[in-house]
Formats: C-alpha cells, sequence, structure tokens
C-alpha cells in the first residue's frame, strides 16, 4: 500500500474526551472516529488490525474443531423470555417493537438463540459434542460508555457454545477450548494470563478469565512466584501466613473510645497493631436481619465470597446505619464479636488472632486483650477477604503476587442453566430424552485491539506485536519526489516486499522526514527502512526498529537477507 493512497487521519493533539491511553492513540492513530456515545467506526487502519484478530481467532476456533455460523442480532423476546432473561437483564438489554408491536431485542450475548437452533438441528446423542461459534457485532446499552471501545455499547465478539451428554464430555471440550485460547493469545504475541473466576450473572460452575497484562487494567490478577497458579483476586483462595493461633496471655479489658470509629483511628489512637485489631461488619441477612462478618482490620472484605455465606443475602449488601441501630442498640464503629448475639462468620486471618482489640457493642467503648474461646464463642471459620501480595499461594507453591489485567476472554461450564429453561434436548443411546450440557466461550475482538495498546505504547504512540500491525515495514524515502534516485530504489524495494509477501507501506507523502517518522510510530508500524540519496550513494540503508533506542545503517547487499527476517511465523497457524 502507498500512503498517498491509504486514509491515513493521524492527530497532533490529544482529544479532551479521551480518558485512557488506547482511546487517545486509537483516535489520534485515526483507527476509530466516535458516531455516538459508546459507538465508534472503524477507520482502515483500524479494520485492518482487527481484522488480524479475528482471523487468529477463526483459524484456532477452526483447528479446535469448532463450527461458525452467524447469528441475527436482532432477536424476539419470545426466547428471551423463555430462559427467564427478559426481565432478569435489564436496562442493558435494548428493548425495541417492529411494526406489528412485537417485542424484540439487540443481543448482548446469545445463548438463548444458539439454544433455539440446537433443539431444532440436533436430535441425537451421535451428533455431539458439537461447538458452535461466531464473529458478530453484540450491543449493550451500558449506563456509562466510556475508554473507547475498551467499554462500549456497540462491539465485536467472538462466542461459541458447545453442547454435551455428560460432564466428561463437557470438560474434554472446555479444555481443548482453554488450549485454544492459549494458542490464539499466544500467537498474538501478548503477555497475558490466565485465572480462574467467578461465572457472574451468566451463570455455571466452571469458568476462567483470559487478561491482557497492563497497568491501567481494571482486574487484578493474583499469581504464584513459583507455580503456575492464577486466579481472579475475586476467587484466589486466602491462605493465612500464621499456621497456629497465639495464646491467651492478657485479661480482656474495656477502654473507652469516643470518636474512634475507624479501624485506623482506633489503631493510632493507641499505637495498636492494626493485624491485632478486628473489624466486624454487619450484613443484610436472607431472612431481612443481619449477619456479622469479621476481618482482621488490614484485610478487606471479598464480596464475592462472602455473597455465597449461608444466611447472606445475595446480593451482598452492608446494613445501613439505621437498621444497625434499631436492632444491636449500638453505632457501627463499636460493633465486635464478643456477646454479639448474630450469626457471625469469621475470616480464618481474624481467627488465628490472640489478644485482639475489637468493639465491646457499647457506643465509643472497645475492648482489649479478647480471645477466642475465652471470651466468646470458637469463631465459624471461612475465607472472606481478598488476597494480598505475599500471600501463601494456595497450592502451597510459592507467595502471591498481583498484577493488573484487562479481561478480554473468559470460558464457562454453563452445565443445563440453558438447556433445561429452554428445552434444549437429545435422545440418548436408549431412546430418551436429555437435557444438554452447555459451554460457552468469548472473545472480545474489538476489546483486544484496546488491550493490545495499552500493554503496547510509549510517549510515540502505538507499538504492535507483528501478528496484529497494520503494516510490518514502512519504507521511509527521503524527497522521494525530488530525487529519482530515492524514488527507484524506494519503489524496487516496494515491489520486492509484495513479491515476498510482506505487508508494507510505502510512505510517498511529500512530507518531512520527521512528520513522517512520528506518523509510523504513532500508528505502530514495527519495522522502519529509511532510504536517502547520502544512504544509497554508501550502498546502504537506514533501519530502525518500533522498539529500538537506535537506529542501525546496513549494507544494500544484506537486503534479502533483512527481508526475509521479516517474515515471521509469528501469526501463522501452529
Amino acid at each position: 500500500m502507498k500512503a498517498s493512497r491509504f486514509h491515513l487521519a493521524t492527530l497532533k493533539e490529544t482529544p479532551v474526551d479521551a480518558e485512557i491511553i488506547s482511546h487517545q492513540l486509537m483516535l489520534r492513530a485515526g483507527m476509530i472516529r466516535r458516531l455516538a456515545s459508546g459507538i465508534y467506526s472503524w477507520m482502515p487502519i483500524g479494520l485492518m488490525i482487527l481484522r488480524k484478530v479475528e482471523k487468529i481467532v477463526r483459524e484456532e476456533m477452526n483447528k479446535a474443531g469448532a463450527l461458525e455460523v452467524l447469528m441475527p442480532a436482532v432477536q424476539p423476546a419470545e426466547l428471551w423470555q423463555e430462559s427467564g432473561r427478559w426481565d432478569q437483564f435489564g436496562p442493558e438489554l435494548l428493548r425495541l417493537k417492529d411494526r406489528h408491536q412485537r417485542d424484540y431485542c439487540i443481543g448482548p450475548t446469545h445463548e438463548e438463540v444458539i439454544a433455539d437452533i440446537f433443539r431444532r438441528e440436533v436430535k441425537s446423542y451421535k451428533q455431539l459434542p458439537i461447538n458452535f461459534y461466531q464473529i458478530q457485532t453484540k450491543f449493550r446499552d451500558e449506563i456509562r460508555p466510556r475508554f473507547g471501545v475498551m467499554r462500549s455499547r456497540e462491539f465485536i465478539m467472538k462466542d461459541a457454545y458447545s453442547f454435551h451428554l455428560n460432564q466428561e464430555c463437557l470438560q474434554q471440550t472446555y479444555d481443548l477450548m482453554y488450549q485454544a485460547y492459549s494458542n490464539i493469545f499466544d500467537r498474538f504475541g501478548l503477555a497475558y494470563r490466565s485465572v480462574t473466576a467467578d461465572s457472574g450473572t451468566i451463570g455455571g460452575s466452571g469458568s476462567h478469565e483470559f487478561h491482557v497484562l497492563a497497568d491501567s487494567g481494571e482486574d487484578a490478577i493474583a499469581f504464584s512466584d513459583l507455580s503456575q497458579y492464577a486466579a481472579n483476586v475475586e476467587m484466589a483462595e486466602a491462605i493465612p501466613h500464621e499456621s497456629r493461633r497465639a495464646q491467651a496471655s492478657k485479661p480482656i479489658e474495656t477502654i473507652d473510645t469516643p470518636g474512634l470509629y475507624t479501624i485506623e483511628d482506633l489503631a493510632a489512637s493507641a499505637s495498636f497493631d492494626v493485624k491485632k485489631c478486628l473489624k466486624t461488619l454487619i450484613a443484610d441477612a436472607a431472612d431481612g436481619g443481619l449477619v456479622a462478618l469479621v476481618l482482621r482490620g488490614d484485610h478487606e472484605l471479598n464480596a464475592i465470597k462472602a455473597a455465597r455465606l449461608e444466611g447472606v443475602a445475595s446480593p451482598l449488601k452492608l446494613a445501613d446505619r439505621e437498621k444497625i441501630k434499631s436492632i444491636l442498640g449500638n453505632d457501627i464503629g463499636s460493633i465486635g464479636p464478643v456477646g454479639l448475639d448474630l450469626k457471625t462468620w469469621v475470616d480464618r486471618s481474624a481467627a488465628l488472632v490472640g489478644d485482639f482489640v475489637c468493639g465491646a457493642n457499647s457506643d465509643d467503648q472497645h475492648y482489649i486483650n479478647a480471645n477466642w474461646g475465652r471470651d466468646c464463642d470458637e469463631p465459624a471459620v471461612v475465607d472472606i477477604r481478598n488476597v494480598e501480595e505475599g500471600d501463601p499461594s494456595p497450592d502451597g507453591n510459592g507467595k502471591l503476587k498481583i498484577l493488573r489485567g484487562i479481561e478480554v476472554g473468559h470460558i464457562f461450564q454453563l452445565g443445563q442453566k440453558y438447556s433445561e429453561s429452554m428445552q434444549a434436548t437429545v435422545l440418548d443411546e436408549n431412546g430418551k430424552a436429555n437435557f444438554t450440557l452447555m459451554g460457552c466461550y468469548g472473545i472480545g475482538i474489538t476489546r483486544v485491539v484496546a488491550a493490545a495498546i495499552e500493554q503496547n505504547n510509549d510517549e510515540r504512540g502505538i507499538f504492535w506485536p507483528d501478528a496484529l500491525a497494520p503494516f510490518r515495514l514502512v519504507i521511509c524515502p527521503i524527497n522521494y519526489h525530488k530525487s529519482e534516485t530515492v524514488k527507484k530504489q524506494a519503489e524496487q524495494l516496494y515491489a520486492l516486499c509484495i513479491e515476498r509477501g510482506i505487508e508494507v507501506l510505502l510512505d510517498d507523502r511529500p512530507l518531512r522526514p520527521g512528520v513522517m517518522f512520528s506518523d509510523m510510530d504513532l500508528i505502530g508500524v514495527p519495522h522502519r527502512i529509511v532510504l536517502s540519496e547520502r544512504g544509497i550513494d554508501a550502498k546502504q540503508f537506514e533501519y530502525k526498529g518500533r522498539r529500538d533506542d537506535s537506529v542501525q545503517d546496513i549494507a544494500l547487499t544484506e537486503l534479502p537477507e533483512f527481508l526475509e527476517k521479516l517474515i515471521s511465523p509469528a501469526c501463522a497457524p501452529n
């Protein structure tokens, strides 16, 4: 491609409404243009990158035996009413009526449609397992679209759905998809982690997320420094550092603590070790009452873990102050487990603290030197805190580290959640109808592009991995329009690159070298060759990799060997 015939509409200034680096650079590089809130047009250079992501995904899904289909974006309400999600999904589901006043929605996902296809098309267990996938536009009416295509309303997704007669078969396909996803992200050339995860509103049992690592990531990932263990912080098991509780060494005492309502204030008031202070959080109970959750003062409650506890209302909601005062008779800042007449769950680490400080269940008073089993009952011990960097790894190997990640893929074992509600059955070998087990496997195609930029950028712009770059190589001829020597050499090199299958951009625009280089750095072309009269006279060309700090002078005679190295196997199928 010649730059003079390519729509390369870069911007010098960063748009004021672009909050994160990927949004800023996608706009500046001319990859996307905003049409409406959370809705973007993909411009030529952006679409080239998007199609490369799709190509890799498609090749690996096909290799894993999945069958590509294309389902409608507009879905009838009747299917969603069958599954029970028409009312459950909430305002993110964009609903509309046709001219006959029939209800439809713009699909945010396609479980209902694929279940309908399956129940119409597949009748026998002999046709299983089967795995359908599509790459298609979705719409979720986000209340606050932001961060460009990272959290947009309209987006492109690869979603796959598998059907099975038993759990063993589902697990086999799930493992196959896990490997396919690993192959996909390896081929993208991105640093990523796969982590055990919560299934959320989709439902189901087994679940893994795939995260592209980036400092700007919204999710925290815990992983072992010595093993392959990795999990979303929401799901990572918190293992105490201590193996046993210290013996009680002092008698319990009551102290006055006027105006001290937080653990930080309490610890600072008398130089208490915050690790010896226990905080008692009060949540709404499933029966309308209250339930207590006790943690060490330096730890944070994990809402997902806590919501799964017996007696706790789901979703988890901390009780309001007035409700607490009306039932317990004292304010939030003075609640503790000693003498507390509530169902109480105690985190593992809190259960190992001896001689602890806690609320005395009387306003402006606390206990010191309180102990489990002596001053209050032995605790009902559970894991309800977030893991922290340095915690023991749950698999017993090493310690946990915490990184930030951007979720770009998620695989689920859905079980029979949709097959039961949608009556998706097959006949087994005895002729009996069986509800199928389902798997669900998604990749945010547009999100991958933004995540790749979040991971690969500097002050000059983007640096794409070779597999995702819009062009592998840019030829920058100095004085292309003034020097016949330079023009001839540039055209010959351009033709040679095309002949060898190298995705090349010839920047034949009448620009100063600095402007030309800035544009190429901004859009992230991995490799740059500069041709000039002086260089040609010296029988050499100038090369610079996008990630390199300096340029290299290479003999023109080495050009064929140099081009061979650019034909990388990075984006070839495994």
